[in-house]
Parts: C-alpha cells; structure tokens; sequence
C-alpha cells in the first residue's frame, strides 16, 4: 500500500494531503485524507523539513494503517554526502516503518549524482528520485511505472490538487 502525501501553504493556513493506492499502477485513490491548521513556520534555509514535516506526520496519522512505502513531493537526500532532506527526516521520525521515495520536479544542485534521473510519457524533462528504505534503482522504476501518460503521475497529481484545494 502507497502514500503520497503533499503539502500547501498560504498566508493564513497550511494543508496536508494523503493519496492512498493499492499499488505503483493504481489510477484512483484507495482513500483521500486531509488536514488543515494555522500558518506553517517561518522558513529556515536548509532546515525546509521543518515547515512541512509537522502537516505530514498529521496527516499520515489519520491513516487506518502504516503504509509500506510513502511518496513525498520533494528530496529524501540533498547532497552526495547524505544531508537529509525532507524524506530523510520523515522517514526518521516514523521511526523507518515505511520506504520513502522523494519525487521533486525541479533539480536540486548536484542531483546528477544521487538522484535518478526519471523520464514518463512524452516529457523531456525527467522528475528526480531518490529513496531511503528502498533501492534507489527499484524505487525510480517504480516512480517511472505509476499510472499516467504525462510526466507527473496521476495520483501525484491528484495529492498537488488536493492539498492546495483543502488550504
């Protein structure tokens, strides 16, 4: 069972959303879940996880159950020397119960070489993976196989709409 989770943020609330599937290939959600609160904290460079990590352990604890793997939109690593981005920092505070996959859309500096480079559908831009609790490898097969023509899956899609739609 999959989680994707995204998160939104406005001037005077934040939102988390959760997209569960069945499996990579589902095309519609098992269930949808979200959470709505007061504004997220001030960004801290190179401290991101701060902001959101709080509005996805939320909304992950209104699962019914511990998903096996979690997809974030965003870095699990950020850097050759393992700095840990916001996948990395979920994934220790769940205590590693759950793989964690990080799909972001845009390259973060010196991704080329920790993140594997994923092309869908007809799109010549590739979206960045990068895993912990799963190989790399079999984790940007599986983000490549998702259901979806285009170059975002569709139930990230759906996680991206939902979040925004509950702030």
């Amino acid at each position: 069972m999959l989680a994707i989770v995204d998160a939104a943020y406005g001037d005077d609330a934040s939102a988390a959303a959760c997209v569960m599937a069945a499996n990579w290939e589902s095309a519609d959600a098992l269930g949808e879940y979200t959470h709505r609160d007061g504004p997220a904290a001030d960004y801290q460079p190179g401290e991101f996880y701060r902001r959101e990590l709080p509005f996805l352990i939320s909304v992950l604890g209104m699962l019914p159950r511990r998903p096996d793997i979690i997809v974030i939109d965003g870095y699990v690593w950020l850097g050759v020397e393992e700095r840990k981005g916001l996948g990395a920092h979920l994934f220790e505070a769940i205590g590693g119960t759950s793989a964690v996959i990080g799909v972001a859309k845009t390259k973060f500096h010196g991704a080329s070489y920790w993140a594997a480079d994923v092309r869908r559908g007809t799109s010549e831009s590739p979206l960045y993976v990068t895993a912990t609790g799963m190989p790399l490898e079999e984790a940007a097969a599986a983000v490549k196989r998702m259901h979806g023509a285009h170059r975002i899956p569709t139930l990230v899609g759906r996680v991206d709409q939902l979040a925004r739609k509950t702030l």
